[in-house]
């Protein structure tokens, strides 16, 4: 299992020493996040979700499991910080830390593993859980009073260019159009470079001085996030007799380690930045090995 997906974590250990080599000024990078953010990774999850058999209704068992993880997820860490007391900046964290996923990894693995059929399930996967999960960021970081203004909430959610993506492509499967007259070359030729950009990225992102700070809640939050959720989605996919292929899209998503886009959101709403930073960080660096040992069970 390691030859599989060693490479792919070979693209993220070379975004690092690029970024610490200075090989490319920090503009390079930042444009590159936002290239691959609001344009080529969209493109994938249209040209996948297109041609998605979202009558099937295998499909939508597959997307309660998906919502079920979630939520379980949330509502563990909802009641951690009534049980705990987690202070308002860190509340958000630790959702996002506990529940969000590196979006790219996921779909490179899954991609080396599953072929056509898991990046099908995955882009199902990721059209009901990029909006849940943001709602549920959001909420947290905001300590709950982005529910006086729903309409904000509606903006911050319905203005991702993933929700955007996948609502377009679930349209388009559901009424047959698809995307006729070369269009599904077009936006899958586009979407190929999201992944190994995506990858370079997450490496540039990661900040090796912040692992030395709050060592405690840093090792709780990597262990909710790369033991319990994969264990839990393994569980669930059980209970909801999913399909071979379709348990590895959801427990891939649920081991991947949160997403370094988690320290922009934390920042623009006021949370501990530097905590997210280094939860981020541990989660891939240690992801390494566990993601593994996930995938060793399963395969």
């Amino acid at each position: 299992m390691f030859i599989v997906i060693w490479p792919i974590f070979a693209l993220i250990c070379f975004g690092a020493v690029l970024r610490m080599s200075s090989f490319a000024p920090d503009a390079f990078w930042s444009g590159a996040e936002r290239l691959n953010y609001f344009i080529l990774f969209p493109s994938l999850l249209l040209a996948a979700l297109a041609k998605a058999p979202i009558r099937d209704p295998q499909l939508w068992q597959f997307s309660a499991a998906a919502a079920t993880v979630l939520c379980i997820g949330a509502v563990g860490v909802y009641l951690w910080r009534i049980i705990f007391g987690l202070r308002a900046n860190r509340f958000g964290v630790y959702m996002q830390g506990v529940i969000r996923f590196n979006t790219y990894l996921a779909i490179a693995i899954l991609a080396a593993l599953g072929g056509d059929a898991a990046i099908e399930r995955a882009a199902v996967y990721l059209g009901l859980a990029v909006p849940l999960v943001n709602v549920f960021a959001i909420f947290a970081l905001s300590n709950g009073s982005i529910l006086r203004d729903p309409w904000q909430l509606m903006r911050k959610v319905g203005t991702n260019p993933l929700v955007i993506a996948c609502l377009l492509g679930l349209f388009l499967a559901a009424t047959d159009i698809g995307l006729p007259l070369g269009l599904s070359a077009f936006f899958s030729l586009l979407g190929q470079g999201s992944l190994p950009l995506g990858l370079l990225c997450v490496g540039a992102a990661l900040r090796l001085t912040t692992l030395m700070q709050d060592m405690k809640p840093l090792v709780l939050v990597t262990a909710a996030r790369l033991v319990v959720m994969p264990s839990l989605a393994t569980f669930v996919a059980l209970k909801f007799g999913l399909t071979h292929i379709e348990t590895i899209v959801l427990v891939s998503f649920s081991a991947v380690p949160t997403a370094p886009t988690s320290y922009v959101l934390t920042s623009q709403m006021g949370g501990d930045a530097q905590f997210i930073a280094g939860v981020v960080t541990a989660q891939t660096l240690l992801s390494i090995l566990t993601i593994t040992l996930v995938l060793q069970f399963l395969m």
